[in-house]
This record gives structure tokens, sequence and C-alpha cells, in this order.
């Protein structure tokens, strides 16, 4: 097992290349063997340029070994209502109109989830999740938005975050990719009882929907 350094810390803008080859290799090293396709640094390009229009509104959350090599990474977006989703660029799904809360006060949407194959730590994954759904849980009226791996819909739901699925599932980066929705009630009770594992100064400032540079997390096995 790959061991993590003990915080979790925002990437930059002048490493989101690094982000998006990231979330292409592991991709494919957890659905495909590790077989990329001929074409895979057009879907680094893409991931690239997409994380870099929306940087300015989003909060990417990544994990490094002790040699700085990224190990996990998530990243969550509050919607301007004019940059195109994920959602709306693969799927053609309007968030406006696949929510049944009427009164919706934030859309978000998480995305960029990935964890290098080789990392066996389960809190890891709550810790990022966590970080990722902060913003939603400040508000009743929060809904978040994301494309997941079948497999991951899954392990959300074992993990106690209830999600919808809002549409047919595709093959993306290697893997079935489901449209999935997921509001306030369905995510509150994994935050409560997961949050711990992130520092007290994870969820301060991320209530504040703040720009992150470095942050502690508790190290529990």
């Amino acid at each position: 097992m790959i061991l993590t350094q003990n915080y979790l810390e925002k990437l930059g803008s002048n490493q989101l290349f690094d982000l998006a080859k990231f979330i292409v290799s592991e991709n494919f090293k957890h659905h495909s063997n590790n077989v990329l396709p001929e074409d895979y640094k057009k879907d680094i390009n893409s991931i690239y340029n997409e994380e870099l229009n929306y940087y300015k509104d989003s909060e990417v959350f990544v994990a490094k070994d002790y040699l700085g090599i990224m190990v996990g990474a998530i990243r969550v977006l509050k919607w301007n209502y004019i940059d195109v989703l994920p959602l709306q660029k693969i799927f053609g799904i309007n968030p406006l109109l696949n929510s049944k809360n009427t009164n919706i006060n934030n859309i978000y949407h998480i995305g960029r989830f990935a964890i290098k194959k080789e990392v066996g730590d389960i809190n890891l994954f709550k810790q990022l999740m966590v970080c990722a759904i902060a913003p939603v849980c400040l508000h009743k009226g929060n809904i978040a938005f994301a494309e997941c791996d079948s497999k991951l819909v899954r392990i959300l739901s074992l993990l106690g975050i209830k999600t919808t699925i809002i549409g047919e599932s595709i093959n993306y980066l290697g893997s079935e990719t489901i449209p999935i929705s997921m509001d306030y009630n369905g995510l509150i009770g994994f935050y409560n009882k997961n949050k711990a594992l992130a520092y007290k100064s994870v969820a301060n400032q991320a209530n504040a929907f703040r720009g992150l540079s470095k942050m502690a997390v508790s190290e529990i096995r």
C-alpha cells in the first residue's frame, strides 16, 4: 500500500495538466487493465482545457505520496449557470430540469475523482469525498451532479451517500458511466458521520468556499 502524506492540498492552476494525466491514466488503469487507447492524449487535453476554464469557480483537492506524486484527486465546481458542465456535454442533460427541488439554492458539479489503484485506503476515499461535498452540505437547497463509474455508484450507496440516476449510462474513459444527482438530504448523513476525518479548518474554509491551500487531515487507519 502506498503511504500518503497527512494532508490534502488544493491544486494550483499550473498543475491542472498533471491532474488531467492522472485522471485519464487511473481511469484506464482501473477499468481497462492499464491499456490506454490511441487517442488518450485527446482525453487529457480535453480534461485539462475544461478544468482550466472551470478553475475560477472550483476547488481541486489532491493527496500525494511522500515523493510528491499524486495518488488521489477530486474537484467540486460551483456552477455559474453559464459554463457547459460535463453532464450537459456528455449526456445532454440540463441540470435545471433534473431536480425535484423547485427551490434550488446552488448547483455544484463533482468530478475528476480518482484514487491510484495501488492505494488501499478507504479513509482517503472518504476524506476526498467530504471535501467535495462540504459546500453542498451548507444549505438544504443545494444539489450536486456527477458522472460516475457504475462501480462507484454502488460504493457510494454502501457508504451511505444517496444518489439519483438521471439518465442512461455510456462508456466514458474506459468504463460504464452513469449521470447522477445528489441533494443535501442524500449527503448530509455521510458528511456528518465522516467530517471528523478532516481537520476542522477544512470544514470552516469550505463553508465559505474560499481558496484552500494546504489542509491537514487526521490519519485514521
